[in-house]
C-alpha cells in the first residue's frame, strides 16, 4: 500500500481507502461488512470512511461494533464521518452549530470511538453562514472530538470562503474535500479546485472512482483471449451508461475498455489507478460487496506503472478532451 499526505497536513492516508455508502447496514450482511473491512486493513487501508445518513445511522453502527471487535490500535487507523442529513426535523439537518455538535456526539457514540479523526460538511448548506459552520467545526477540534474538518461536494468558492474566514478568526480552516472523481467526471477536481491545492494545501478524499459502477467490471469475463466483453454485458453496459448519460458515454467505456484489455488487466482497475495518477488525490475510497470484489480492486495500486506517459495521453483523448486541454493550458 501507498501512503500520502493529506493535503498539507502531517497526515498519512493510504492510497486506497475504504467506504461503507450503500453497502454497511443496507446492501451487505454483517458477516460481509466484517470480511471486508478486516481485507482491506490487512492489505495496508488506514482509513475508513461513513457518514450519518448512511443507512440512517445504520452503517456506522455496523462499522462501530467490528471496530471494538477487531480492537485495532487506535492509532493504526482513522475514521470519518458526515455531516448534513441526520433527520427530517428542524435543526435534524444542515450546517447549523447545533446540528453540527449534536450529529458529531452521535456519530461518536454510534462508531463507539472517542473522536473522528476526519469529519465533512456533507453539502454546503444555503440556510446556514458559512462563518457559523466554521466556528462550529473549529470548535469541535477545539474539543478534541475531531482532528480534522473538511467539505464534500462544495465548490471552490464555499472552500476558499470557509479557509478565508478560519485564517481571519485564526481558527482551524478545512483541510480536505471530498469530491466525487472518475474517468467520466473530471472538471471539479482538475480545473475548479485547481488553485487551493496551492493556495491552502486542500487534500482529496475521491469518491466514485469507478463513476457509481459505470466503469467495473461486472460485465467482464475472462477468456483464453483475454478480458472481454460479451454481448449481455455489452447491453447490460449500454443500458446502465444511457440512464446516466449519453450514447457518447456508452462509446466512451467501451474505448476505455480497449485500452484497460491491452494492458491486461479489469477495466475497474485501469479506473481506479488512473484517479491514482493524480498527486492532488490524497486518497480513492473503495465500497465492495465482496471481499473478491474488494480484493481485485486493491490491486489497482500495483497496476500504477503501466499507466505510461503514453498510455495516459491515449486514455485523455477518450476523456473529455476539452477538460485535458484546459488542464494543459493551466
Amino acid at each position: 500500500m501507498e501512503y500520502r499526505r493529506l493535503g498539507n497536513s502531517g497526515l498519512q492516508v493510504s492510497a486506497l481507502s475504504f467506504g461503507s455508502w450503500v453497502t454497511f447496514g443496507a446492501q451487505v450482511n454483517d458477516d460481509t461488512a466484517e470480511k471486508c473491512m478486516k481485507t482491506a486493513y490487512e492489505k495496508g487501508v488506514n482509513f475508513f470512511d461513513n457518514a450519518e445518513v448512511y443507512a440512517s445511522g445504520k452503517s456506522e453502527l455496523v462499522m462501530g461494533a467490528l471496530l471494538k471487535k477487531f480492537n485495532w490500535d487506535r492509532s493504526s487507523y482513522l475514521v470519518s464521518s458526515k455531516v448534513f442529513w441526520g433527520g427530517n426535523l428542524p435543526n435534524q439537518f444542515g450546517l447549523s452549530r447545533k446540528h453540527i455538535v449534536e450529529a458529531c456526539d452521535k456519530s461518536l457514540k454510534r462508531l463507539g470511538l472517542d473522536y473522528l479523526d476526519l469529519y465533512f460538511c456533507h453539502r454546503p448548506d444555503p440556510n446556514t453562514p458559512i462563518e457559523e459552520t466554521v466556528r462550529a467545526m473549529a470548535y469541535l477540534v477545539d474539543s478534541g472530538k475531531i482532528l480534522y474538518w473538511g467539505t464534500s461536494e462544495w465548490s471552490a468558492v464555499q472552500i476558499r470562503e470557509a479557509w478565508t474566514i478560519a485564517k481571519q478568526l485564526n481558527l482551524t480552516p478545512p483541510t480536505m474535500e471530498q469530491p466525487e472523481y472518475n474517468l467520466l467526471k473530471r472538471d471539479k477536481v482538475e480545473v475548479e479546485f485547481l488553485p487551493l491545492y496551492s493556495e491552502m494545501g486542500l487534500g482529496t478524499t475521491i469518491w466514485s472512482p469507478l463513476a457509481s459502477g459505470m466503469l467495473t467490471g461486472k460485465y467482464l469475463q475472462k477468456n483464453s483471449a483475454g478480458t472481454r466483453l460479451e454481448r449481455k454485458g455489452m447491453e447490460w453496459l449500454k443500458e446502465r451508461i444511457l440512464g446516466h448519460g449519453s450514447e457518447q458515454k456508452h462509446e466512451l467505456v467501451l474505448k476505455l475498455l480497449g485500452i484497460a484489455n491491452q494492458l491486461g488487466i479489469p477495466l475497474s482497475r485501469l479506473s481506479i489507478s488512473w484517479v491514482l495518477k493524480n498527486k492532488y488525490v490524497s486518497t480513492a475510497i473503495l465500497g465492495a460487496s465482496s471481499t473478491g470484489q474488494l480484493e481485485e480492486n486493491l490491486l489497482a495500486i500495483n497496476d500504477l506503472d503501466k499507466l505510461s506517459p503514453d498510455v495516459m495521453r491515449e486514455i485523455h483523448k477518450i476523456v473529455s478532451p476539452e477538460t485535458e486541454a484546459t488542464v494543459q493550458a493551466k
